[in-house]
């Protein structure tokens, strides 16, 4: 990297560009001294690469707009020509409903004004520009209050820059930026309070998870920035590396920034259409989605040095460095803990974290990618951050019991994945007490799953070592996982047992599956009967392919026409299943795996995978065991991402044929015009065409060959459309057969609770973990135990009294809820007939609340 490149990107940091220096003052000098010198050799360069770090590093935006600030200086057409890219980035940004790019932008031009670059006039423009298009969208009259999610988003993007640049707008333009602070204030009186419970952590909404008095996100950041206000716009979280170059700035000429158009919203459904309102309700959501819900699982103490608006700042610098940097982990740790405030915070950087591991409808990246980060942490501040996470689990350990079905899923996948980066490290000791409570418990579930999880990770008598601390927990470990071969044993059926060493001899000799399928209906069945067939056969053939993944793979791949054969129907697939089931008893891994790939390869249905699981042996488990939700969750995400694959494929093979239609229409034109131009002319008294004719045969072969490849483009799309169709009916009729398997399965369990279904296991109101308090663990030294393992909150031993019926209730409905806002994207159109169908006037109040607060339409029970 050439050396204004390096000092660019390093600017703000304390690294060997700068000998070290962190100094603001002294690195910009040092840069700018550089980069104008380039100016004259690579200006274009200079400027794309400028925009580049501004957007991608957005935490050093103040030091970005300085550095242009003072090459406004030297070169005027050159800041000029970056205002003018970043006005049509913008632009395109807002036409396409880019949200990160809308946001970073808006800032970035607030961090030039106060620089001196952009007038503060054009900035106050735009402001309104938004501010008057939310305003519109949210009114009943002249706009479509169902695109709410957009005109609150064009208010936090307004709102967000001025902790950024108030001060300077106060300072310049006072009474326009009164005039828009009226606006938000009026914007805000005719908006309507966005109540999110289906996407809040825990299924009764704390205040403490919902911001102060019950705010949503947009009036908590209001009455943050109105704070911020009447403290004359004074914040420490924000660095003003402009202030020492004042003086110099005001010399440079401010630019102006050309009109900007907000993108039209789509019509308004009919007053009386509620399921279309509610449809636009969740495409504006899922386009202008809210990018974190905060989560304060520590007390107040922790942060309260910091100004209200502080917390919003230091949020949107972690959120931005998490998803600027998300390919690469280590690069995105060091951002994270150097970042530009005068004040420490390890818990809210925790909080940051945890509230995006735990977002609903769904994270922003992959569960990994924050294990990775929070190691990195962990490893980077050794002294404070494992304290400051493992206070954190005991928290949420402790609120167990109210958070929300998706969310301890994946706090499951997270501590095991973070344990197994620790060598399983934990003072299991405060958490035995769980042996005492109830099989359903909450807190004892949560355990016994983060051990079988750990177990896939590792192996059984590692994780077993790892519990010493509480040998008692091993009551709560998986069986060791070696198949259930039911032929292994001594007192088995001998005739079904010569039949399995009689198919085990033909795998052994290679024998085709066509040979297979003759000995089994010419011998097998006629004799024995199809349940001693289907079970020999699966016993079998599993067995074989239990050794691996590869063995599993290969005996469906060689011998999948031999179940095809035998489960042809949905019936006879769902008994295939249960011998799945049966093998692997002892690891729900490896039932799971194989279950998933033999749909995969179509030997079992979805439907018949969702009958299995909502079989009576399965459902009377869905309280105390992941095992069917993880099987019955493999089955509908494998339909959802085969949808979600072919829409890709077909925006693909459209730009195919649209490019192939264009070149057929070229090829054709050149032809004709070619051909309109033929004359014919006397060569030695012989008439003859004027035009070559070796050009006039290239030419029709093109057209031709073109025309063939349109021709194959588009019959390669409606074939691709004709598979969609069908998929779109798959999908539809596995989720109207899933929540008809709900609506039974609760239907009688909810009438015998009468709905009575409360939890009184909460913990204290606040959770309470006090640095003093938590345990003094490093996390990444193997042997060190916890000095101090008190449990926080006021949970005891024989705290949780929730009944086992209740508690089924409590986790069944916790899945509806959880499968309607993961998938709602597919429900929604489904809505009319799920009304129609399901969710009748018999239909308990709790299973239609569950449905529709999962879909983001919350409604009175």
């Amino acid at each position: 990297m050439s050396s204004w490149r390096s000092l660019v990107l390093r600017l703000g940091e304390k690294c060997s560009e700068y000998g070290g220096n962190a100094d603001y003052k002294d690195q910009l000098e040092t840069c700018f001294g550089v980069v104008r010198r380039e100016l004259g050799h690579d200006s274009d360069e200079i400027s794309s690469f400028l925009l580049e770090c501004a957007e991608q590093l957005p935490h050093k935006i103040p030091l970005y707009g300085t550095l242009i600030g003072l090459l406004n200086l030297e070169d005027e057409d050159f800041v000029r020509k970056i205002v003018e890219i970043t006005h049509d980035n913008l632009q395109v940004a807002l036409d396409k409903g880019k949200c990160n790019t809308i946001r970073i932008l808006l800032r970035f031009l607030t961090a030039l004004m106060c620089s001196k670059v952009l007038q503060p006039n054009s900035l106050v423009v735009l402001f309104e520009t938004l501010l008057s298009s939310a305003a519109t969208a949210v009114d009943e009259d002249k706009g479509n209050p169902s695109w709410q999610a957009c005109a609150d988003y064009y208010i936090v993007c307004v709102l967000s820059c001025l902790p950024w640049g108030g001060a300077e707008l106060v300072e310049q333009v006072p009474e326009e930026i009164d005039r828009v602070m009226v606006g938000i204030q009026a914007y805000m009186s005719i908006r309507k309070h966005v109540s999110d419970s289906g996407c809040s952590v825990f299924e009764n909404v704390y205040e403490s998870d919902q911001g102060e008095a019950g705010k949503d996100f947009l009036e908590d950041l209001w009455s943050r920035v109105q704070d911020l206000s009447s403290k004359a716009w004074k914040l420490d979280s924000v660095p003003r590396p402009h202030l020492p170059f004042e003086p110099q700035l005001v010399g440079g000429k401010s630019h102006d920034f050309g009109p900007i158009n907000c993108p039209d919203l789509p019509d308004p459904p009919a007053p009386s259409s509620e399921v279309a309102r509610g449809k636009q309700r969740h495409e504006a959501e899922q386009k202008y989605p809210q990018r974190i819900r905060r989560l304060n699982i520590f007390p107040s103490s922790k942060t309260e040095h910091l100004q209200p608006i502080d917390r919003f700042v230091v949020e949107e610098y972690l959120l931005d460095v998490l998803f600027f940097l998300n390919g690469c982990r280590k690069e995105c740790a060091s951002y994270m803990v150097g970042l530009p405030v005068p004040f420490r915070y390890e818990y809210l950087m925790a909080e940051t974290i945890f509230s995006q591991i735990l977002l609903l409808p769904q994270s922003p990246f992959k569960l990994m990618y924050y294990t990775l980060v929070i190691m990195d942490l962990c490893k980077a501040l050794p002294g404070a951050f494992p304290a400051v996470v493992a206070g954190a689990v005991r928290s949420l350990f402790d609120k167990i019991s109210d958070l929300d079905m998706e969310c301890r899923s994946r706090l499951i996948l997270w501590f095991s994945h973070h344990l197994s980066n620790f060598q399983f490290i934990w003072p299991w000791e405060e958490w035995a007490h769980v042996l005492d409570l109830p099989k359903w418990a909450p807190q004892r579930v949560f355990v016994q799953e983060v051990l079988e999880r750990e177990v896939r990770l590792s192996y059984w008598d590692k994780v077993k070592q790892s519990i010493d601390s509480a040998p008692a927990l091993e009551e709560l470990l998986p069986p060791r996982g070696t198949p259930n071969f039911k032929y292994s044993a001594e007192d088995c059926d001998q005739t079904e047992r010569e039949i399995s060493s009689k198919l085990n001899q033909m795998v052994k000799d290679r024998s085709a599956s066509r040979e297979i399928i003759s000995w089994i209906e010419e011998h097998v069945l006629p004799e024995h009967g199809f349940d001693v067939t289907l079970r020999v056969v699966a016993q079998t053939f599993l067995n074989i392919g239990s050794k691996s993944f590869t063995h599993l793979i290969t005996v469906l791949e060689r011998y999948g026409q031999v179940f095809a054969k035998i489960c042809p129907d949905q019936d006879r697939q769902i008994m295939l299943i249960s011998e799945v089931d049966s093998l692997w008893k002892n690891n729900a891994q490896m039932a799971a795996i194989t279950i998933d790939r033999m749909m995969g390869y179509r030997l079992v249905s979805n439907v018949a995978i969702v009958k299995w699981v909502f079989s009576t042996s399965n459902s009377d488990q869905f309280h105390v065991s992941d095992r069917p939700w993880e099987i019955l969750k493999n089955a509908v995400t494998k339909t959802f991402n085969r949808l979600t694959d072919l829409r890709k494929e077909i925006l693909s093979l459209k730009t195919s044929a649209a490019l192939a239609t264009e070149a057929a229409v070229k090829a054709q034109a050149e032809l004709e015009d070619a051909q309109s131009k033929l004359t014919l002319t006397l060569v030695d008294g012989e008439p003859v065409l004027a035009e070559n004719p070796v050009k006039m045969k290239r030419l029709k072969s093109s057209a031709e060959r073109t025309k063939e490849a349109e021709t194959s483009a588009r019959e390669s799309l409606e074939a691709k459309q004709a598979v969609f169709s069908q998929v779109i009916n798959e999908i539809e009729e596995l989720f109207l057969f899933l929540y008809k398997s709900f609506c039974n399965v609760l239907a009688e369990p909810l009438r015998e609770t009468d709905g009575s279904l409360h939890q009184s296991s909460k913990a204290a109101d606040e959770m309470v973990v006090d640095q003093e308090d938590a345990p003094t663990m490093e996390l990444d030294k193997e042997g060190e135990k916890s000095e101090k393992s008190q449990p926080n909150g006021d949970r005891t031993t024989n705290g949780y009294n929730v009944g086992e019926k209740e508690q089924w209730c409590l986790t069944t409905l916790g899945y509806v809820k959880a499968f309607s806002r993961q998938y709602a994207s597919v429900i929604w159109p489904l809505v009319e007939r799920l009304n129609a169908e399901i969710l009748t006037e018999d239909v308990h109040p709790l299973f239609r609340k569950a449905v529709y607060t999962g879909l983001g339409q919350p409604i009175d029970t």
